[in-house]
């Protein structure tokens, strides 16, 4: 039977769609695996790595915080379509979590330790490079702390001052407010913080800062090598950006509207959290430290006064994954919160681009929140310690 130029017309037609069916899914199934690569190999922005601006009147920064070595910037906002709605997706992030993260070898994490144990939270092994000088005699501490005044201000990392009792022997932190006379001193400085690791400029500028000081007390003073400790500064700051990330989860008015301020403040205090004075809500451990924090989804500041009349389209939950001691459990209870705040207010638990987070993506989160912290622990840094409050600061 002969085939008519209308059913030839439709057999190409029927051909041409089940082409473009399949060039599209190639399409997404390659943009999926590139958004999971980009998140944990330290890229910017996705549905669940919402990066930005971290200061006191915006929302607390997502994403992964740290930047490459050479590549360092402030996080910001990122609009990119990436939809993690999407059972498959969870796949991608989980074969993601196989990402190489560098290693912190035993030489970066381990500084040969003084005679005396310093106090570790100002002068840390790993966290700083600490310098120590002995004089003959006493010096004063406010002449120590005017003679170093003159530099120490041009560093950006921080710098902590210490001094050993010649009655006990034990070490205590230095500032401007000290009087006495000490003969053993030593002074730190941190090498690596979430701007980066210290630069081979400012290490020169601090060890000919503390030489001085050294040559005009008659102290004796050893220095390392400083090609040393920019390799070792360089190697945490690697590490570091590999686990270094913050998770967002978003609640938004389940049909499009806005949540009232009003009602927002008293939901959000009755599933335990408190505004602060930077204008965001925060849940906090039995000693006070933050667990993850819910603030405005727009610009402005969830502050007691504006927040009466204050209608948001929706809030953002972040966990920053290394400054909590338990990460799992620290999502668990965002998550908590984040479905009640969605029940209380009728609102919906969203991405980036207000898809409903799938319980497979969830279960994702928290399964990569765990192995980041374990890696901390492999790398000797404990998540949530006074040594991941500063390296991550």
């Amino acid at each position: 039977m002969a085939i008519s130029e209308l059913q030839i017309a439709l057999i190409g037609a029927g051909a041409a769609a089940v082409a473009g069916v399949w060039a599209y899914n190639v399409w997404q199934d390659r943009q999926h695996r590139k958004t999971a690569d980009r998140i944990f190999k330290g890229g910017q922005g996705d549905a669940l790595l919402d990066g930005q601006q971290q200061t006191s009147a915006d929302v607390p920064p997502a994403g992964n915080i740290r930047r490459e070595p050479g590549e360092r910037q402030e996080p910001h906002f990122a609009d990119e379509a990436n939809d993690f709605s999407h059972e498959g997706d969870a796949a991608n992030i989980a074969e993601a979590a196989a990402t190489d993260v560098p290693a912190l070898s035993e030489s970066a994490q381990q500084e040969p330790a003084p005679q005396q144990a310093l106090p570790g939270g100002c002068a840390d092994a790993v966290a700083d490079c600490v310098l120590h000088l002995v004089a003959v005699d006493p010096l004063p501490a406010p002449v120590v702390w005017a003679m170093q005044s003159a530099w120490a201000g041009a560093l950006s990392k921080p710098l902590h001052w210490l001094a050993q009792s010649d009655v006990d022997g034990a070490w205590q932190q230095v500032d401007a407010d000290e009087v006495g006379r000490y003969r053993a001193w030593a002074v730190a400085l941190q090498l690596v913080d979430r701007r980066g690791p210290v630069s081979d400029g400012e290490l020169a500028r601090f060890f000919d800062g503390v030489q001085q000081l050294a040559q005009q007390t008659a102290a004796t003073l050893e220095l390392p090598s400083r090609g040393e400790l920019v390799l070792r500064a360089g190697k945490l700051d690697e590490f570091c950006a590999g686990v270094d990330i913050q998770f967002v989860l978003h609640v938004v008015e389940a049909s499009g509207g806005v949540f009232a301020g009003t009602k927002l403040r008293g939901v959000a205090e009755a599933a335990g959290l408190a505004l602060e004075a930077d204008g965001v809500f925060r849940a906090r451990d039995e000693a006070g430290g933050e667990l993850y924090t819910v603030a405005n989804l727009g610009a402005e500041r969830l502050e007691a006064e504006s927040i009466k009349s204050l209608a948001t389209h929706g809030l953002t939950l972040s966990l920053d994954v290394p400054r909590v001691t338990d990460g799992a459990l620290a999502f668990d209870r965002m998550l908590a919160t984040a479905r009640q705040l969605a029940a209380s207010l009728g609102g919906v638990l969203v991405d980036a681009q207000r898809a409903p987070l799938s319980d497979a993506m969830i279960e994702a989160i928290r399964v990569k929140t765990a192995e980041l912290q374990q890696r901390m622990r492999d790398g000797g840094i404990v998540p949530g310690s006074t040594r991941a409050l500063r390296l991550f600061s």
